[in-house]
C-alpha cells in the first residue's frame, strides 16, 4: 500500500451525511479519543528490547471499533502498539501520518461522539459514506517482520513497514469491525506481500487532481487483483467490512472518489446493476488523490 495512505443512492449519485457545525468539537473529540487510549496503557513505544521488531514472540494485536467511535486495542502483543494521533478527515480526505522507518501504521477513520450514534442510526445499508465529520485515529505497530492483516476474520494482505487505512463509519448499531494484526506461525498463505509499486506514480502530485481509468471490478472478486488494479491506477485505497452478496473474504464494490465536489463517488461495480454514462469500467474519470478508494469486503 502506498507510502501515504494514507453512497450515495442506487444510481451512484453523491450521498452525504450531516456535517458537525463545530469543528472544534470534533477536534475535541479526537483530542479525548486520543487521551482515553493514551490512560488506558498505550502511552509510548515499547523499549527496543521488548518491542515486536526484535522479538520473535511478537503475536497477535487486535484493533476493534465499535459504531460509537470507541477503538479498544487487545491482543498477546498490544505493548506493541504507540498511539500515533487522531486528526479529522476533512472532506473525506486522508491524513498524512508520519510512518517512522521499521513501523507499521495503521488508520482507523470512525466517528467520534456524538456524531457516530447519529451516523449508525442514518447509514445507507452496506454502502460505507463518505464522512467530512469522521476521526482517523492512528496507531504505529512496533514490528520490522511481516504481519497479516485480517478484517473480521478475513484475510486482507501481508504487511511490513507499511500503511493500512479501515473505513468503519457505516457500521450499524451493534456492529463491531475488528482489525487482526497476527506473525506468521509456519508456513504463509494468502497474499505474501502488497503488490509492486507503479513507478510511474512516483513523484505525482498529491494536491492536484488527476484522471485515472475505472478498473473492471466483479462482485466476488480476489481481493489481491483488485488491489493491483486500484495501485495501478495510483489510487490510494482503504478497506470496508460490511455484509455483501459477494462471498465473504472477496470484493463486494469498489468506491471512487470523484473530484470536484466532496460527497460525489462511483461505485464499481454499480449499485443496483444501473451504469451512467462515463461511469462504467474503463472511463475516465477525475479523481481526488486524498480521498482514498474503498474497497468493500463481503463478511
Amino acid at each position: 500500500m502506498h507510502a501515504h495512505q494514507r453512497t450515495h443512492d442506487a444510481r451512484t449519485h453523491p450521498y452525504s451525511y450531516p456535517r458537525l457545525r463545530h469543528p472544534a468539537t470534533l477536534v475535541g473529540g479526537a483530542t479525548a479519543l486520543v487521551a482515553a487510549l493514551l490512560a488506558a496503557g498505550c502511552d509510548s513505544a515499547p523499549d527496543a528490547t521488548t518491542g515486536a521488531a526484535d522479538d520473535p514472540a511478537f503475536s497477535t494485536v487486535r484493533f476493534e471499533l465499535g459504531p460509537r467511535g470507541g477503538i479498544q486495542v487487545s491482543g498477546a502483543s498490544r505493548d506493541a502498539v504507540a498511539p500515533a494521533g487522531a486528526h479529522p478527515a476533512s472532506a473525506g480526505r486522508a491524513h498524512a501520518f508520519d510512518r517512522p522507518d521499521g513501523r507499521l501504521l495503521v488508520v482507523l477513520r470512525h466517528w467520534p461522539e456524538p456524531g457516530a450514534e447519529r451516523a449508525s442510526r442514518g447509514r445507507v445499508p452496506r454502502l460505507p459514506p463518505l464522512d467530512e465529520a469522521a476521526v482517523e485515529t492512528a496507531f504505529l505497530v512496533d514490528t520490522a517482520n511481516w504481519v497479516r492483516a485480517d478484517l473480521d476474520g478475513h484475510p486482507l494482505q501481508w504487511l511490513r513497514r507499511d500503511t493500512i487505512r479501515i473505513d468503519t463509519t457505516n457500521v450499524a448499531t451493534g456492529d463491531t469491525t475488528r482489525l487482526t494484526l497476527s506473525a506468521p506461525h509456519g508456513g504463509r498463505y494468502g497474499q505474501p506481500a502488497p503488490p509492486a509499486g507503479n513507478r510511474s506514480c512516483e513523484g505525482l502530485d498529491d494536491w492536484a487532481t488527476r484522471d485515472a481509468v475505472l478498473p473492471e471490478v466483479e462482485a466476488g472478486a480476489p481481493l489481491a487483483d483488485v488491489l493491483a488494479r486500484l495501485r495501478k491506477q495510483c489510487l490510494d485505497v482503504q478497506y470496508a467490512s460490511l455484509p455483501g452478496s459477494a462471498r465473504p473474504g472477496t470484493v463486494e464494490q469498489v468506491l471512487v472518489p470523484l473530484a470536484g465536489r466532496p460527497d460525489a463517488l462511483v461505485a464499481v461495480p454499480p449499485v443496483g446493476g444501473v451504469e451512467l454514462p462515463g461511469r462504467t469500467a474503463g472511463s475516465t474519470v477525475p479523481v481526488d488523490p486524498r480521498r482514498p478508494a474503498t474497497m468493500v469486503v463481503a463478511r
